[in-house]
């Protein structure tokens, strides 16, 4: 009969579910794991050292490069601890297309997730489904910053620019036909506003599917059901947020608990799980993906009723127009200074943080009454949760450890950062 040997493993960083920067070192007993090392210093990006030889407007693109997955959400808490610190008051309709696309930023993170972690676990179908509906999502940031990841759409003070009233067209082309693209174009006709809303009317459905292929399929359930439990207690001691916290039965939500923008005004609800499983967290953020949808189509409702600014009018933080710019020299003046100096934030210390997709979001900004901030700290969801990897591994097998990483939904830019 065969031995059954201890072994060190390495898992990763080239195993498709280790996200090609994590290294694990497995301790195991034949199959079983008796301890787990995670090793991330394998996507070092020092955007918290960048951010202090940048104006505070430069280092707004970094914060994409942390979650490229999650990519406003990120921004959101960045603008808003510079708005703190410099005591803006942003447009009230600017904060409406702000939760508006936080959860459009919501949705796309969970689809990505939601393909990556069926495929991590043998599931393929998903995958396509999911991405079908992330390229529509993907226009809609496309259409209002030009960009379809690295937006840098939201600013201190607002947005960059009004939502625009068309959509991109498909072009007919050697793969798409005339009637092809007339069907390819059916739902762009109108403003990016009727664009999402046709969006939200029919993704309810999408997420039917979703469930259709796996919230009863045996081996998604075999695959999940009792696999990495972590109870509330122990949630919360190890620093849990987001989906990870209310999978294991706590409803801690800083959209409802702390309401930051207009989410005060916003009907929704949060779901949270029971067991602290693989499986609840699955439930968890589908269901988040539902009520995502339900604040996108208030938002829609309300941005539809309520035309205005969408950015503060004090020039000493966001430029003038390019209409005022153009006729006016103080104007030129004021944009000449903002983009070459940028802005002089007051002394002062502020944290900010918002409902990330992935969990709490925060950033640290303290500033020295320059035109760079003094230090910066980011407060990055995924790392507290990387941290208890080893104590939900142990005991299971190395099968076990590719679906406790998915639902862990680990991006690594904001790990090491």
């Amino acid at each position: 009969m065969a031995e059954i040997r201890n072994y060190t493993l390495n898992f990763g960083p080239q195993h498709p579910a280790a996200h090609g920067v994590l290294r694990l070192v497995l301790e195991l007993d034949g199959e079983v794991v008796q301890r787990a090392d995670p090793h991330i210093g394998l996507l070092h990006r020092a955007t918290e050292k960048l951010a202090e030889h940048k104006t505070f407007l430069q280092s707004v693109p970094y914060m994409y490069r942390l979650d490229y997955v999650s990519m406003m959400c990120n921004e959101h808490a960045y603008v808003m601890a510079i708005e703190k610190l410099l005591g803006v008051e942003v447009p009230v309709r600017a904060q409406y297309i702000r939760v508006m696309f936080d959860e459009i930023t919501r949705i796309l993170n969970h689809l990505l997730w939601l393909g990556a972690h069926g495929l991590d676990i043998g599931a393929m179908t998903v995958f396509l489904y999911a991405f079908r509906e992330r390229e529509d999502l993907m226009d809609c940031y496309e259409a209002v910053s030009g960009a379809r990841l690295h937006a840098a759409y939201y600013r201190p003070g607002g947005v960059y620019r009004d939502l625009p009233e068309t959509m991109p067209q498909y072009q007919a082309s050697k793969i798409h036909d005339a009637e092809a693209v007339a069907r390819l174009n059916a739902n762009r006709q109108g403003s990016l506003l009727d664009f999402i809303e046709d969006f939200a009317n029919r993704f309810p459905g999408c997420v039917d599917e979703y469930e259709t292929l796996l919230t009863d399929n045996r081996i998604w359930k075999q695959r999940t059901v009792g696999i990495g439990v972590v109870s509330a207690e122990r949630a919360m001691a190890l620093g849990f947020t987001g989906p990870m916290i209310r999978g294991s039965g706590v409803a801690w939500d800083l959209r409802k608990k702390q309401p930051y923008e207009v989410y005060d005004r916003m009907q929704f609800d949060i779901p949270v799980g029971v067991n602290g499983d693989c499986y609840d967290r699955y439930l968890v953020r589908v269901e988040e993906m539902r009520q995502s949808n339900r604040i996108i189509k208030q938002c829609v409702d309300w941005l539809r009723r309520n035309p205005g600014p969408v950015m503060t009018d004090n020039h000493k933080v966001a430029p003038p127009s390019r209409l005022e710019m153009k006729t006016s020299m103080e104007e030129l003046i004021h944009h000449f200074k903002l983009f070459t100096e940028g802005f002089h934030v007051p002394e002062g210390e502020a944290y900010c943080a918002v409902e990330h997709p992935k969990g709490e979001f925060g950033i640290y900004l303290i500033s020295d009454g320059a035109n760079k901030p003094y230090r910066m700290k980011i407060r990055a969801p995924g790392f507290a949760h990387l941290e208890a990897l080893d104590e939900m591994t142990r005991g299971h097998m190395i099968a076990d450890v590719v679906a406790m990483i998915g639902t862990q939904d680990i991006v690594f830019g904001e790990i090491d950062r």
